[in-house]
Parts: structure tokens; C-alpha cells; sequence
């Protein structure tokens, strides 16, 4: 194995980044996510892009500030499933929380579905500490193309922005390594 280190940025998604975020969802998924695109132009949520210099987003999440006063609400949490483990997901929490404490907010939640250990285990290692669950739903595309609701059960997490960085948490262009089977030499 070979170590290959990619430059990573956060910015604001943008409406022209939506075709190349299938991999995050569903055309559902996406169309909501053009629809949160609209609540970030009136300054209501923050909707991140971490790209490589390509400039093409590997992971996407959202920031929402008008879930609880005094905190910005972390959702839609993606990463390119091809890049999972290599630091992204740290990665953008960082920007998100960065985001937050920009907006003078010292507290940031999140919710994460109960069959998704490595997520959680994901945010205890940042520093998230369970609180309480909640039932969520969304709608999501059937197999067969028709839209139903799924529904989950949640444990709530939170994540005070005192000052103490979380993991990954060094400045807006951060490398991350991915590691990819090389053969043959250079």
C-alpha cells in the first residue's frame, strides 16, 4: 500500500455541485438537499462542500441553527463512500463546528441513528456525548421508485464548542491520507 495525501478544503456548497453528489443519496436526497441550498442563501442553515483541489465535493453536511437556540445542529453527514475512514468525516465536522462558533454559538448537536455504530463511535472520538433519543423520519425512494417514509430511532449527541479543538480540527485546508494498493514501481 501506498499513502496518498489529498489537499482538502471546506466551502459552501453550491447548486452547481448537486450532479456530482449522487453518491450521498437518492434524487430525492438531492433535490432536498437543493432545497436546503435555498434556506442557506437566507443565511438559516450552512451547507458545506469538503473538496479536494478539484474543486468536486468527496463529503457534504449541513449546519441547521434553528433546531435549538444556542446550538447549530449538524445533519446530512456524508462522505463519498469510497473515501469512508480516511479522515474526511473528522474533517468536516471540524468546518462544521468552525461554522458554528463563527456564528458566536458554543454548542453542536447531532443526531445518529441507532444501527450506525460507526458513526457514533465516529463522534465520541470528537468529543459528542449522548443526551437522549428521539424517533426521526424523512421520506426516501422505494425500490420500485415510489416515495415512503422511513423511520428511525436516534440517539441525540452534543458537543461543547469551549475553545478545545476536536480531532482534525487545525485550520481550513487540512491533508488527509487515503491509502490505495500501488503495483508495480515509479
Amino acid at each position: 500500500m501506498t499513502d496518498v495525501v489529498l489537499r482538502l478544503s471546506a466551502r459552501d456548497l453550491v447548486p452547481g455541485d448537486l450532479e456530482s453528489c449522487g453518491w450521498s443519496g437518492s434524487t430525492l436526497h438531492v433535490e432536498n438537499i437543493a432545497g436546503q441550498l435555498a434556506r442557506a442563501r437566507r443565511g438559516e442553515v450552512d451547507y458545506l462542500a469538503v473538496c479536494p483541489p478539484s474543486g468536486v465535493p468527496v463529503a457534504i453536511g449541513g449546519v441547521d441553527y434553528g433546531v435549538r437556540e444556542g446550538a447549530g445542529r449538524l445533519w446530512q453527514l456524508a462522505v463519498h463512500p469510497a473515501l469512508q475512514s480516511c479522515g474526511i468525516g473528522t474533517f468536516l465536522i471540524a468546518a462544521a463546528e468552525r461554522r458554528i462558533a463563527s456564528r458566536g454559538l458554543l454548542r453542536a448537536e447531532l443526531d445518529v441513528e441507532d444501527d450506525n455504530p460507526r458513526a457514533r463511535a465516529l463522534y465520541e472520538r470528537l468529543g459528542y456525548v449522548a443526551y437522549g433519543r428521539q424517533p426521526d423520519s424523512w421520506d426516501e425512494l422505494a425500490p420500485d421508485g415510489s416515495v415512503r417514509r422511513y423511520e428511525t430511532m436516534c440517539t441525540q449527541m452534543a458537543r461543547d464548542l469551549d475553545g478545545t479543538p476536536s480531532a482534525g480540527q487545525d485550520g481550513r485546508t487540512n491533508p488527509a491520507v487515503t491509502r490505495s494498493p500501488v503495483s508495480g514501481t515509479n
